[in-house]
């Protein structure tokens, strides 16, 4: 395919090289455009041109609209190449603004070759990203497997502490109300006891109200007796004048009196000894009932402080419980944080990796171009150099008649002569247009 158009081409810029002198006719360059076309079709078909086809899932519109563009800015640019080169008389010109073109066309591949340089450094760059970016991916995944597994042990940690909580709340309700029946039961037990405490002391009581009474009683009928004993004696004494031999049997019943006295006197006495010691035993169970009192009092106290300390561990196990709610917390917004950084990584690497696939077709495409480039450069020096031989081996035979005196060359001669340089360097057109065609 690419040597029927080179054919093509070859035929139509001889045409237009030979006619020179003239400008181009609208039918010479309607066959160029034809030709052109074919070799635009004929270039879809070379190597390097596969990064850059269009999908054929987007539309044969899209194809016919972007081929109808490339093939008149070609067409455009081969024209005004064609009329620049039309202007010029001499072949020597033409050489010269194909070298000019062929300059141009090196200064554009050093600066491809800088691009390239360029891009490569900024795709080694890209790589050491991409390499740092998957090794914290790779650090990021550890991560997030590590806080699940810790997120799983809290979870565990969790359970088993709630239900040791249930069981503890249990025994500890179990225990309470136990205790709280039990001093209910020994409170019952101290009334009770205290009731029939106080029974028994409000009978003491009238018992050594009543006692207190009767001794009243004996203390005051012995003031009466000894009164009257008194009132006895002072009879007596004013009867002994009188009646002596009454003496006698009066000193009897005085001795009599006295000794009756005596025992009545020694059966109070008993009698009040009795009561105080009755007295001093209710004292000491007053004393032992408050002593059992107070250990019942102490008793209470303590339950109260075990009550207090239960409530107190009671109350810190919740704060416990609190912080470790708090910190199940923060370790929910740190892997909601991990997970984000995971997803805006996996993002960014995504867009990475469409970005080298963009820059790797480019890549590819400046590649194929500068090849390309290569190859016309070559292809150029070689025709360059075997432009100045002909035109050596043409100017040598010229230069010996004007030395001889003879006067210029015949212009008959030198048609044949420059014709075929005409043919080369059409040649070498055809060369150059087809080379920029397959670079365009």
């Amino acid at each position: 395919m690419e040597s029927t158009g080179v054919c093509g081409m070859e035929a139509a810029t001889r045409g237009i090289v030979e006619g020179s002198s003239s400008p181009p006719s609208q039918d010479n360059l309607e066959e160029f455009k034809d030709l052109v076309n074919c070799t635009e079709e004929v270039r879809g078909e070379t190597p390097g041109r596969e990064d850059f086809q269009i999908d054929p899932l987007e539309g044969e519109l899209g194809q016919s609209s972007d081929q109808s563009k490339e093939q008149n800015m070609f067409g455009k640019e081969v024209l005004l190449l064609m009329q620049a080169l039309h202007t010029l008389a001499t072949p020597e010109e033409k050489l010269a603004a194909l070298c000019k073109k062929y300059a141009d066309l090196l200064e554009e591949s050093r600066s491809m070759q800088k691009q390239v340089k360029l891009l490569q450094k900024k795709q080694t760059q890209v790589l050491k990203e991409k390499i740092h970016l998957q090794s914290e991916h790779s650090k990021a995944i550890l991560a997030r497997s590590k806080l699940e597994s810790l997120c799983r042990e809290l979870q565990r940690h969790n359970k088993t502490l709630k239900e040791e909580n249930a069981q503890r709340f249990r025994e500890y309700e179990e225990r309470r109300k136990e205790a709280t029946l039990h001093f209910q039961m020994t409170l019952n037990e101290i009334e009770e006891q205290m009731e029939q405490h106080n029974s028994h002391n409000t009978k003491l009581r009238q018992e050594n109200m009543e006692l207190a009474e009767k001794l009243k009683k004996l203390i005051e009928q012995y003031e009466l007796r000894e009164e009257h004993i008194d009132k006895v004696f002072k009879h007596k004494e004013l009867q002994q004048q009188l009646v002596d031999a009454k003496l006698q049997r009066t000193a009897e019943l005085m001795r009599e009196v006295e000794e009756k006295q005596q025992r009545e006197r020694e059966l109070l006495l008993k009698n009040a000894t009795e009561s105080r010691h009755k007295c001093e035993l209710m004292k000491e169970q007053e004393l032992q009932l408050k002593q059992q009192l107070t250990l019942y009092m102490d008793k209470f106290e303590e339950f109260q402080t075990t009550l207090a300390k239960s409530n107190e561990v009671f109350t810190s196990f919740r704060q416990e419980m609190e912080k470790m709610t708090k910190k199940i917390k923060k370790l929910e917004k740190e892997t909601t944080l991990w997970r984000t950084k995971w997803e805006t990584n996996n993002q960014t690497l995504l867009q990475m990796a469409e970005e080298k696939t963009v820059r790797d077709k480019h890549y590819k495409a400046l590649q194929g171009k500068l090849e390309r480039l290569e190859k016309l450069c070559r292809a150029l020096q070689r025709e360059r150099n075997d432009l100045n031989e002909k035109l050596g081996a043409l100017q040598g035979p010229a230069k010996n008649p004007e030395e001889e005196g003879t006067g210029p060359p015949d212009p008959q001669p030198e048609e044949p002569l420059s014709q075929p340089a005409d043919g080369e360097v059409e040649g070498d057109m055809e060369y150059a247009y087809t080379n920029t065609a397959n670079l365009t």
